[in-house]
């Protein structure tokens, strides 16, 4: 067999292994020690290339973002400040006719600039937003809908643990990376926002028929103070965390130092952390981290199996000689990622196709930048289509109601999944929503 051969065969070798149970890094980690072992015919050298691999892997100061940025947001997570912040979008928006779904949207936003996972947005606010939907007589088709749709925010607004991964693998900056997710972050916010209102008011079967709380009477003065007391805490960690990058204070991995750090003080502060629960976050966030770290050390082990393949470089060739150019490239691309997320969860897609594309998309002159918003938008599809939709199945394991089922989730999600396509092609037609800020 020749080495593009071998590379072939080992991509389907690890689709396969995969849809048959094995966790991903595993995967990635065997096909690759046979490939170099095919290539080289000696499994001595695999077993020497896949060892340096390993040790190279993960060993940059860049990697200590990851499991900083993942402990500030399981912090935040855990300090109620998710609740504070819907309490607070709610008194803006409630009136509205859709104003819990806005207020849960404009909430998860302003969570996502302090979070940065997903999942984390996804299992808090269908604790916090759902049953407030619900109770004023949404659907709770159209309530989990909103919060599997609104919890994506989490990996475009930054800081996004997937842009940094996607930073890591592609060698680009990681600060640069979260400049280009505020607009297209914004820009699905308020897409989001925008879908919301018209579905209340043209389909209100499928929506419910919410009427607003009733609103508590306060003085204006204890109004203003009360938001203030909400917000104040949010909004001096954002600014702690993207000023301290932007102005150029902080490398992000010292911001994300700096955030876990003012994270940890703010819990403490409004007495919603102990030095127990603190210490079970810190497990938590080494257990993520580890599972992290172990995917990124099989991803350049098959990375560098890739490259002795010669199969990136086949391909590269390959789409050019095609002349599909950069747009027509880039909707193959994402078609695969879609289809790809509907077994897959997001980092295991990046990790498994990047190192194939992005040669391609060098050769073809793409922005890389531009390109990884392009990917983020298209991954993140994939957390709220079946069968997998990861987003979905933690929001119906959060609210563990047994009437609420998994098929409800999905179909409340659907209306959500088109408008990220539709804001994904607003973003591959218009480039300046993501680097015209740079």
């Amino acid at each position: 067999m020749t080495g593009v051969e071998i590379g072939l065969v080992s991509l389907v070798g690890i689709l396969l292994l995969i849809w048959t149970g094995m966790h991903v890094a595993i995967a990635l980690a065997l096909v690759s020690f046979f490939g170099v072992w095919m290539l080289r015919d000696n499994a001595q050298i695999a077993a020497r290339v896949l060892s340096l691999a390993a040790r190279e892997g993960i060993s940059s100061y860049l990697f200590g973002v990851v499991p900083l940025f993942v402990l500030m947001g399981l912090v935040v997570s855990r300090a109620d400040i998710a609740r504070d912040t819907f309490e607070v979008a709610n008194r803006a928006f409630g009136k509205l006719q859709g104003g819990l779904g806005i207020a849960t949207v404009g909430a998860n936003a302003i969570f996502a600039a302090i979070t940065g996972i997903s999942i984390a947005s996804a299992a808090v606010f269908a604790r916090v937003a759902v049953p407030e939907m619900v109770r004023a007589g949404h659907t709770a088709r159209f309530a989990t809908g909103v919060v599997a749709g609104s919890s994506v925010l989490g990996m475009l607004i930054p800081p996004s643990l997937l842009m940094i991964l996607y930073g890591i693998l592609s060698e680009q900056s990681v600060g640069l990376l979260f400049i280009a997710g505020i607009g297209p972050g914004l820009l699905l916010a308020l897409a989001y926002c925008l879908g919301i209102y018209a579905m209340v008011r043209l389909f209100p079967g499928f929506t419910g028929r919410a009427t607003p709380p009733p609103v508590q009477p306060r003085s204006l003065a204890a109004a203003i103070g009360d938001t203030s007391a909400k917000l104040l805490p949010i909004v001096a960690l954002i600014a702690l965390v993207l000023g301290g990058i932007y102005g150029g204070v902080f490398t992000p991995t010292e911001a994300g130092a700096i955030g876990a750090l003012g994270a940890i003080v703010i819990a403490f502060a409004k007495r919603r952390m102990n030095l127990g629960a603190l210490w079970r976050v810190t497990l938590e966030a080494g257990h993520i981290t580890a599972s992290i770290c172990f995917l990124i050390i099989a991803a350049t082990m098959y990375s560098r199996m890739l490259s002795l393949s010669g199969l990136p470089a086949f391909l590269t060739q390959w789409i050019i000689g095609l002349d599909l150019g950069i747009y027509g490239f880039i909707a193959v691309f994402v078609l695969v990622l879609i289809v790809l997320g509907t077994i897959l969860d997001s980092s295991s897609i990046m990790l498994i196709t990047l190192p194939l594309v992005l040669p391609i998309a060098q050769q073809l002159g793409i922005d890389l930048i531009w390109f990884g918003v392009i990917t983020v938008l298209a991954v993140e599809i994939g957390l709220l289509t079946p069968p997998l939709g990861i987003s979905v199945y933690v929001i119906k394991s959060s609210l563990d109601d047994p009437r609420i089922s998994l098929g409800d989730v999905f179909i409340g999600a659907a209306p959500f999944a088109l408008i990220m396509l539709a804001c994904l092609m607003l973003v591959v037609a218009f480039p300046v929503i993501a680097v015209g800020i740079l």
